[in-house]
């Protein structure tokens, strides 16, 4: 290596996928022989831990000139400090200051998909560069759903329940209709489709999100379509919140004729039903048709960019991003790891080579994403983390003990207040640090 080498340190999250990573490190050497002036410098951490990392790295003065952060974790990047108070990151937007190409690796950013682009949107400015994409799919038992004489996956509340009425006449049936985890992304998913506006500053879209109500008619009425499939039988609890395992075998087991979950567990889902012998249907969640389809929760990964930086690291760093995002590397990244494209050129390629053709249930994650109306509004919150923990808490006592959902729920909002609060208590002494305040999860 060259003294005059440029290296570029890039922080990626690990997840339990092998993939991932593999696929990480081969971008990284396809763009060191296309650009042999830099060097790509991978560092992994476990995706919870990451924040956390990053902000002690930066405390030390040696910060990451890139880091991919999940999206609950999306406020802990915003707030993490330099050593010298100054924020880590600058927007991926104003780091590109409208060039349409970077070291010869065109900008993808008007390429991005709606929904994803309008999450990292922040006041009005693209935050980071997103990388990965998933978000809830419905799996659905056909050969079930044919016997209860239903030809389609249902798309509203009221048309499952319905089905699972259906469901629980059939003679040697499934022992209940549905399930999904207690799990905050499900109740994001459900707000985010309800367009619920919860938290200040628009869900903390268009400023610090400082109040926090958990109570809100969107958040009622979910929790009590959720809690009247439980009491009339046809919602299972396998017992314990984030039992992902437990409800999937629950699926391949046709214990359940719906389960709820991410995207990325689409291969697994048709996998599973295939060797028990069933047909599966993967389709949108199920949406409140009471009220305008709004949107949906997404998760995944985004890169963030170090402010402060030379202006070859800089570019240096952008051309990279921009190189993982392009068409062939996003198709790629989506048939290996199962992550929704990121860019709307990568799906029309997916398209063209016949890949959804032949493998129908990847694209319906990318459909869900394209019913979005409007503008975005999944939250972005200091201590996301503990306060879904909050809220997964209050929405088991309601279902197991029979807690009042209005009360129940506005004590989880005291509760969550509180915890913002001191959040952003802490966050003025320097940004979050610790294991606490930069814990992530949903």
């Amino acid at each position: 290596m060259s003294s005059d080498t440029i290296v570029i340190d890039a922080w990626f999250s690990h997840y339990p996928f092998p993939a991932f990573l593999e696929t990480v490190r081969k971008r990284a050497e396809e763009f060191e022989r296309a650009h042999p002036e830099y060097r790509i410098d991978i560092t992994t951490c476990w995706w919870q831990k990451l924040p956390e990392e990053v902000a002690e790295a930066a405390a030390q003065g040696r910060p990451p000139t890139i880091a991919s952060y999940y999206t609950g974790a999306t406020q802990h990047a915003r707030d993490t400090r330099a050593r010298d108070g100054r924020p880590l990151y600058t927007s991926v937007e104003k780091a590109i200051g409208g060039r349409t190409e970077i070291l010869g690796e065109p900008v993808v950013l008007d390429d991005l998909v709606d929904a994803v682009r309008g999450y990292y949107t922040l006041e009005g400015d693209l935050s980071s560069m997103p990388l990965t994409l998933s978000t809830m799919l419905l799996y659905t038992n056909m050969t079930v759903l044919r016997a209860a004489g239903i030809a389609e996956p249902p798309r509203t509340w009221d048309e499952v329940d319905a089905a699972c009425q259906a469901i629980a006449k059939l003679d040697g049936g499934p022992s209940h209709g549905m399930a999904w985890v207690i799990d905050g992304k499900f109740v994001q998913h459900a707000l985010a489709q309800q367009g619920a506006i919860f938290a200040g500053h628009r869900n903390g879209r268009s400023g610090r999100a400082t109040t926090v109500d958990l109570a809100t008619p969107e958040m009622l009425a979910y929790v009590d379509w959720w809690n009247r499939l439980y009491r009339r039988g046809h919602f299972l609890y396998t017992g314990a919140m984030q039992d992902w395992e437990g409800t999937f075998k629950a699926f391949t087991d046709q214990r359940i004729a719906f389960r709820l979950s991410s995207s990325f567990d689409a291969k697994y889902m048709v996998e599973g039903a295939r060797r028990e012998g069933f047909d599966i249907a993967v389709s949108p969640v199920p949406h409140n048709g009471r009220v305008p389809y709004a949107g949906n929760w997404i998760g995944g990964d985004s890169l963030w960019l170090a402010d402060g930086l030379d202006d070859a690291v800089r570019d240096g760093a952008l051309a990279f991003m921009l190189y993982l995002n392009n068409p062939r590397n996003a198709a790629e990244w989506h048939k290996v790891y199962g992550s929704a494209p990121v860019t709307k050129p990568a799906l029309a390629l997916l398209d063209e080579e016949g890949w959804f053709a032949d493998q129908p249930y990847f694209r319906v994650a990318s459909e869900q994403l394209e019913m979005m109306d409007g503008e975005p509004t999944q939250a972005v919150i200091g201590g996301y983390a503990h306060i879904q923990r909050l809220v997964m808490r209050a929405v088991e006592d309601v279902l197991v003990r029979g807690a009042d959902p209005e009360a129940r729920l506005k004590e989880a909002t005291a509760d969550a207040q509180a915890l913002l609060d001191g959040y952003h208590a802490h966050c003025r002494e320097g940004g979050p640090r610790g294991a606490y305040w930069l814990h992530v999860d949903s």
